[in-house]
C-alpha cells in the first residue's frame, strides 16, 4: 500500500486516540446514566422469586430505608426502648426543613422519615460501634466511610454517598429481618417491626419504607432516586419486596413516595 493510501488510516487513528485522551464523549460513557427500574418480590419463608422486573443487582444508596437496619440498631445498642421511647426535642443546630422541626420518637421517625433522627442515634452509637453494626448485617457493600475527604460517614454515609446496596441484597436483608435472625437481640427485631408504616394494597397488608435521594455527585449525574421496601401479608402467606426507580423524571411527590404509590396499586395485579 502507498503512502497516500495509509493517510486516511493513520489520521483516523490519531483523532480516535486525541479524543479518548482528552475525554471526549463515546457512547460507551453514557451507559452508567441509564434509568434503571427494578420490581423483586420473594416468598418471605422460602425466598423464592415471585415476581422480578427490570434491573436488580445494581448498587444504589438506600437513602431512607436505611432507616430498617438503623431500627434493628438502635434498639439492639439500646439506645432506643420502645414504639415512642426516646422522644427527642428538635434543635436548631439539626438544620432541619421545617416540617422536620418538632418532637420526635421512633415512630414518628420511621412514619415522616426523620433524618436528624437517624444522625442522632449514629452520633450516639460512635463510629466504631456503627461501622461494626453494619459491617456484621453484611448490608450492601458495608461502606461508611462517607463523602471523600469529609469524614461524615457517621451521619451521611447512607444518602448519596458510599454506603450502597442493591434490590436483591435489600429483599435478603428483609428475609432476616423477618425471620428474626439479624444479629441483634429479639426485642430489637420485634420494635422494628411494629415501628414500621402500615399500608393497604387490595387485600394485602403492607408494611415498608421510602427513599429518596440524588444520584451521584458534583451535579454531573441528572438523576434521582425512589425506593420502596418491606414486606407484605394476606392470607396467611407473607412476601418481602423492593421496587427500585432512577431516573431523571420529575415527579408532583418525592421519588420515594411516588414509587410507593405505584407499587401499592400495581402488587394485588403482580401477586395474586
Amino acid at each position: 500500500m502507498r503512502n497516500v493510501d495509509r493517510l486516511p488510516f493513520i489520521m483516523a487513528g490519531v483523532l480516535f486516540l486525541l479524543a479518548w485522551l482528552l475525554g471526549f464523549p463515546m457512547r460507551a460513557q453514557s451507559a452508567p446514566l441509564a434509568d434503571v427500574q427494578c420490581t423483586l418480590i420473594a416468598d418471605a419463608q422460602s425466598g423464592k422469586t415471585l415476581y422480578q422486573d427490570g434491573i436488580c443487582d445494581q448498587r444504589f444508596s438506600p437513602a431512607s430505608t436505611f432507616k430498617v437496619p438503623l431500627s434493628l440498631i438502635g434498639y439492639d445498642a439500646g439506645i432506643l426502648a420502645d414504639e415512642h421511647t426516646p422522644a427527642w426535642d428538635y434543635k436548631p443546630e439539626f438544620n432541619a426543613v421545617k416540617r422536620d422541626q418538632k418532637t420526635v420518637d421512633p415512630t414518628i421517625w420511621e412514619r415522616d422519615s426523620i433524618i436528624w433522627f437517624s444522625r442522632e442515634i449514629t452520633r450516639r452509637l460512635g463510629p466504631q460501634k456503627f461501622a461494626g453494626y453494619v459491617s456484621k448485617f453484611n448490608y450492601g457493600n458495608g461502606d461508611v466511610s462517607g463523602n471523600p475527604g469529609r469524614d461524615d460517614g457517621l451521619t451521611h454515609s447512607w444518602v448519596n454517598s458510599s454506603l450502597k446496596i442493591t434490590p436483591v441484597e435489600q429483599v435478603a436483608f428483609l428475609r432476616q429481618l423477618l425471620a428474626g435472625t439479624m444479629p441483634v437481640s429479639a426485642k430489637a427485631h420485634e420494635m422494628t417491626r411494629a415501628i414500621m408504616p402500615n399500608f393497604k394494597a387490595g387485600d394485602w397488608a403492607v408494611q415498608g419504607k421510602t427513599g429518596t435521594t440524588g444520584v451521584g455527585a458534583g451535579g454531573k449525574d441528572k438523576r434521582s432516586l425512589g425506593w420502596f421496601v418491606g414486606w407484605a401479608g394476606k392470607d396467611g402467606r407473607q412476601i418481602v419486596f423492593a421496587r427500585l426507580v432512577v431516573d431523571t423524571k420529575r415527579t408532583d411527590l418525592p421519588k420515594g413516595l411516588a414509587t410507593r404509590a405505584a407499587f401499592l396499586k400495581d402488587l394485588p395485579q403482580l401477586i395474586k
